[in-house]
């Protein structure tokens, strides 16, 4: 027989609220590390090079200025490969895309690391932007509609946060086996990412949100076949527009800080691989873990608030570690700036962008408004390196200019723009 209080104390059991983390499940958490997977791994792939642009200079005798351009073409690949990707997305799943992404840049960085030319390491590296491009709409779009809306802000920030593991891994292989291997070793080894592909094909499956989306557009009649199109439409038009500011603006501030400071490292103040490494290291660590943190001021405060926070915060910041030569002080202000400037601004990035848009143009309008800013992200390198050089400046005053300046036109951007911390993703068709 049931004792007394049973009955009240099942009911209490029943309407107390699970922990977020037992609330996915195991496909929820199989897409996430998918999506997880397809970024730290693509951070790799596209960091390593910025470790390696001074030695590639001195090897294939062209400028810094000419390397710079490598970064620059890559990322502006990437948009093109972002918007061919969030179509496939869009109109035949998130998991297709996801795939080939992965696989391709894998192999676009060992190939680059045979480069017998100058001429064939630009083109790989450009090749590879495509891919890289393609990666982050089907990855963001797949974690962003699978997971609960409680606690999406927090994983948003953990998926963002990733880029920072993704590059500390390649500032840990700078630092430990640079002087072995060189830098075309240091682009073979990004191959290994390509195993990710077999996870991915057998343990993930296509959103429910997304599925159920493209039966009601069939089923209504309302098919959307040109996404790209609808995103620039009345009544889309300055959500995109905003979108893409805050993107461009996200873009710079990230390069101005992290595109030239191992080169900096490297001429300005002649540090060693092992010290250069040991700094990337810890700040990127660091980038990883604040972004976690902004991801629950996310969901607790809204996205709005995690984003303009570190953004400005990066400002006074800037200076403590670009004007000065003493090693300790360059130390920790960098790795402090890891979770501001460095990530921690950029944590809601996946919710965010997938947040203001419907499903039906989700991963096209997520991967445009992301990969757009990669166009004004690609010109920091070439800028900020012919100041320094042409100008006589050094690396830190242009460094320091850009940091400030891109940090204040993010900040005022997501201002403007819309809060959606309680927006839920559904399967509801929004365009005609």
């Amino acid at each position: 027989m049931p004792k007394p209080g049973d009955s009240i104390g099942a009911t209490r059991a029943a309407t107390q609220p699970i922990a977020w983390w037992k609330e996915p499940t195991r496909d929820q958490w199989f897409a996430f590390i998918a999506a997880w997977l397809g970024w730290t791994l693509d951070a790799f792939d596209f960091t390593v090079f910025l470790l390696i642009m001074h030695p590639i200079a001195q090897e294939f005798g062209v400028s810094m200025t000419s390397v710079t351009f490598v970064f620059t073409i890559t990322l502006w690949m990437r948009l093109v490969g972002a918007t061919a990707a969030g179509w496939v997305g869009d109109r035949m799943g998130r998991k297709k895309p996801l795939m080939i992404a992965i696989l391709g840049y894998s192999l676009c960085n060992f190939a680059a690391g045979f480069s017998p030319t100058f001429l064939f390491l630009f083109t790989a590296r450009a090749v590879l932007g495509l891919f890289m491009g393609a990666e982050w709409p089907a990855g963001s779009a797949l974690a962003m509609e699978t997971w609960p809306q409680r606690s999406r802000g927090l994983m948003a920030g953990v998926l963002q946060g990733s880029w920072g593991l993704g590059f500390l891994i390649s500032f840990a292989l700078y630092g430990l086996f640079y002087n072995s291997i060189g830098w075309r070793g240091m682009l073979w080894v990004g191959v290994l990412p390509a195993l990710a592909v077999v996870y991915v094909r057998y343990f993930v499956k296509e959103p429910e949100v997304w599925v159920e989306n493209r039966r009601n557009q069939r089923l209504q009649q309302r098919e959307v076949k040109a996404p790209l199109v609808s995103i620039f439409r009345r009544g889309m038009l300055l959500n995109t527009l905003n979108a893409c500011w805050v993107l461009a603006s996200g873009f710079i501030l990230y390069y101005s800080i992290n595109v030239l400071f191992a080169t900096h490292l490297q001429v300005d103040l002649k540090l060693s691989p092992g010290a250069i490494g040991e700094i990337g290291v810890a700040a990127n660590l660091v980038v990883f873990l604040a972004s976690i943190g902004w991801g629950w001021v996310a969901d607790r405060y809204g996205r709005k608030a995690a984003q303009i926070l570190p953004a400005v915060l990066a400002i006074p910041v800037a200076p403590l570690y670009l004007l000065t030569g003493n090693f300790t002080l360059i130390w920790w202000a960098y790795v402090l700036q890891g979770a501001f400037g460095s990530g921690g601004f950029a944590s809601q990035a996946p919710s965010y962008l997938n947040e203001r848009f419907p499903t039906e143009v989700r991963a096209t309008a997520a991967g445009f408004c992301y990969h757009q800013g990669a166009i004004w992200g690609g010109l920091v390198a070439p800028v900020l390196a012919y100041f320094a050089t042409a100008w006589g400046l050094g690396y830190a005053i242009p460094m320091l200019v850009g940091t400030i300046t891109a940090a204040l036109s993010f900040a005022i951007a997501v201002a403007l723009g819309p809060e959606t911390k309680d927006v839920e993703l559904t399967s509801e068709v929004v365009l005609a």
